[in-house]
């Protein structure tokens, strides 16, 4: 998994050498937030991906929650930070954005990008949520100071 990680970043690297990405704590009207489990890197992340050329930030958001979990955002998205990402490469950084009432538009089927998806509450998030997960989660919560790396 690590070695298809890292080409996967290497690949993104050679075709923008800054790279930016976004991730979304998105949360439905029971407060649950939504998570994906990609098929080529390891755990349960936020929903997120890069920013394309002549994108925003926030529209990448959206776009990212549109193709990772059929999500629309009816009341928007808002940023609450932006992390240096010095796992990926020495040039990466994260957008994260938050979305509450969010509403699944359809059940989102497995493909070649994400394995599994759901809603998830906070106090029985599934086994293998990434470190950098619960860390932006503790600090949506205020159980944690912002943290400048993802």
């Amino acid at each position: 998994m690590r070695l298809r990680e890292r080409l996967f970043h290497l690949f993104f690297l050679l075709r923008r050498p800054m790279t930016l990405g976004t991730r979304v704590a998105a949360f439905d009207e029971e407060g649950r937030v939504f998570l994906v489990r990609h098929t080529y890197v390891a755990g349960w992340h936020l929903p997120g991906g890069g920013v394309d050329p002549g994108e925003t930030c926030e529209a990448a958001a959206r776009r990212e929650l549109a193709e990772e979990g059929n999500i629309d955002c009816p009341h928007g998205v808002r940023l609450v930070s932006l992390h240096f990402n010095r796992r990926a490469s020495r040039r990466d950084h994260v957008a994260f954005y938050r979305a509450d009432g969010v509403r699944q538009t359809a059940p989102r089927a497995a493909d070649r990008e994400i394995a599994e998806s759901g809603f998830f509450a906070l106090s029985a998030l599934p086994d293998g949520v990434t470190p950098a997960t619960r860390a932006r989660l503790a600090e949506l919560a205020g159980a944690a100071p912002s943290a400048p790396y993802w």
